[in-house]
């Protein structure tokens, strides 16, 4: 459990906390039931819950899994009354980690400074939504590369690598949807409390833009990562082309060759050059006259280019 004070909030936030002490901090800060038993089990979907001043939202923010474009949601729960935000998660979240550190260096040169419960709410959300884009930026960067490789004759091996970050993206884009009607409800349903004052409403504005934002960089990367994989598919048939062309040049040019070879196998009776000493000469003189003729044939309609 971590808790940070000002004047004027609180916020406590726990991290992979027990029944008990989940409960004792219900307790003191007067918690229904319906609070703690929904933080006690994850919730699968978005959920926003008012009550007696008090208002619970609970949400799934996109983080990067263990493998290449794999995705997870880590889901936290913010109970936010007058004076006080917990925060309730059951894993390590990133953004919170980096906002606590920053919190406890501003403690130490500022012990005592003033904070309201609406600055620290938008404080929480701007970090959550700025990891958001840190992660889509890193992902661009990526897809800077692969565009490098793609046009460097690697469109093969970038298939997946495309494949990989427009998956990351879609993820982010569905969570980043699903949060959209309960963050506005549990904002909504905080500036009609009396504790929040007319600035929280302006603070809430910027708090569904910082979502709006993070949305539609996803969608805008997500749409760069659908052209690059649609160009990228044009390269690969437009060297698949190639190959198939150079192997039908090839074969065309082979196949008369193999004819005179076979015609002159056959060993019937009659054969020309059959007890010419030089026969063999002679055979071989005549094919690489008709394929040097039948490569300039190639040369001049362009086939060999």
């Amino acid at each position: 459990m971590s808790r940070y004070s000002y004047h004027g909030t609180t916020w406590i936030d726990l991290e992979r906390p027990s029944e008990d002490e989940l409960r004792r901090v219900a307790r003191e800060l007067s918690l229904s039931e319906r609070f703690v038993d929904e933080a006690l089990a994850p919730t699968p979907m978005p959920l926003v819950a008012s009550e007696k001043g008090i208002v619970l939202l609970a949400l799934h923010f996109p983080a990067p899994g263990d493998g290449d474009g794999e995705m997870r949601e880590q889901e936290v729960d913010f109970i936010v009354g007058e004076r006080f935000i917990l925060t309730v998660r059951y894993e390590v979240i990133a953004p919170l980690h980096r906002l606590k550190k920053v919190l406890e260096t501003q403690h130490i040169v500022s012990p005592r400074s003033d904070m309201t419960t609406g600055t620290l709410l938008e404080i929480l959300f701007a970090h959550l939504y700025t990891a958001i884009r840190e992660h889509g930026h890193a992902s661009a960067r990526t897809l800077a590369s692969i565009e490098h490789d793609m046009f460097n004759d690697l469109e093969r091996h970038t298939v997946r690598q495309i494949s990989n970050v427009s998956r990351a993206f879609l993820h982010v884009e569905a969570s980043l949807a699903n949060q959209e009607e309960p963050l506005a409800r549990f904002l909504k349903a905080l500036s009609s409390r009396g504790p929040f004052d007319e600035a929280f409403a302006e603070r809430a504005e910027r708090i569904l833009a910082e979502r709006a934002q993070a949305a539609r960089l996803a969608a805008t990367y997500r749409a760069v990562a659908t052209e690059l994989r649609e160009t990228n598919a044009a390269l690969l048939e437009a060297r698949q082309n190639e190959i198939m062309k150079t192997l039908t040049v090839i074969t065309f040019g082979v196949l008369p060759l193999e004819l005179i070879a076979l015609l002159f196998g056959m060993h019937a009776l009659g054969t020309p050059l059959e007890h010419d000493p030089n026969a063999f000469w002679v055979i071989l003189a005549i094919m690489a006259g008709i394929g040097g003729l039948m490569m300039l044939f190639f040369a001049r309609k362009r086939w060999l280019s």
